[in-house]
């Protein structure tokens, strides 16, 4: 197994899941045979396991923003690595508001883990977990692993993040969801792989008659809280990143739209290593 790579676990935007369809957003970056989970959408748990992680080594993840297809199985996948062994801290990144979740989630499962604790001899899960706040700028140091925010934008929530990670002499940077930001570039300039969130600007008249709202709002949300693909390739070209994948697609589960459009929107803009992103994919860096 390589020391540094990046497997992307759920690749779909947005929190539904339908019939043949991809999973919501979460991502296992190991850098330096040092493991990070990044967002917890669902199926985040099966998805690990399927990577061949060990869930009690579970101890650092990330949370880029607070919409449920990012955070949706946090507690679940915590409980779990619990009940699978977990006895070591682990420590949870990100945004103003994920404290409550979990404090909420707790309370939520306050009958299970007292039993479990006193009728299986379990260490209290709840004095395993630490919730930091994430804000731009250096979130967190150790060593041979910095972590770097920057604040996107994802309108209506105002704390999201992008993420740079380093370690082991490779460099990730994901973008979390945003919509397309310039900035963007000089913060993953120079890093070995741009993980960019994307959407087909032609598939989305026939995605919103799908979920069929009644107003117009969804298509807003979409217009101006993400990113196209071609805007997605023109930021991995003007940083001059080694490689450029794709995630949390938009759609990913429309039949009429097929990788060859991805490669299509892409290739005007960026010439480089590309991947366009399917549950299950593991990247070498």
């Amino acid at each position: 197994m390589s020391d540094n790579y990046l497997a992307l676990l759920g690749t779909k935007g947005g929190p539904s899941v339908r019939p043949g369809s991809t999973m919501p957003t979460s991502s296992l970056l190991c850098l330096d045979g040092r493991l990070i989970v990044v967002d917890c959408g669902l199926g985040v748990t099966r998805g690990l396991v399927d990577q061949g992680m060990r869930l009690e080594s579970l101890s650092l993840i990330f949370i880029t923003h607070l919409h449920s297809d990012h955070y949706l199985e946090l507690g679940p996948l915590i409980h779990t690595a619990w009940t699978t062994g977990l006895k070591t801290p682990v420590v949870i990144y990100g945004p103003e508001g994920l404290a409550s979740y979990w404090d909420a989630f707790l309370t939520s499962m306050e009958a299970d883990i007292v039993l479990r604790i006193e009728d299986e001899g379990r260490k209290d899960l709840r004095s395993l977990v630490e919730i930091r706040t994430m804000d731009a700028g250096a979130v967190h140091d150790e060593p041979g692993l910095s972590v770097t925010a920057m604040r996107v934008e994802h309108p209506p929530l105002v704390d999201c993040f992008a993420l740079r990670f380093a370690a082991g002499g490779r460099e990730v940077v994901m973008s979390g969801d945003t919509a397309y930001l310039p900035a963007l570039a000089d913060f993953a300039r120079g890093a070995d792989l741009l993980l960019h969130e994307a959407m087909l600007g032609s598939a989305l008249p026939a995605l919103v008659a799908r979920v069929g709202t009644d107003n117009d709002k969804l298509m807003q949300h979409l217009v101006r809280s993400h990113t196209t693909a071609e805007d997605a390739a023109r930021i991995a070209a003007e940083a001059g990143v080694g490689a450029l994948a794709l995630n949390h697609l938009i759609p990913s589960d429309d039949p009429d739209y097929t990788a060859d459009h991805w490669h299509e929107a892409v290739r005007p803009h960026w010439s480089g290593g590309f991947h366009l992103g399917r549950d299950g994919l593991r990247i070498p860096l």
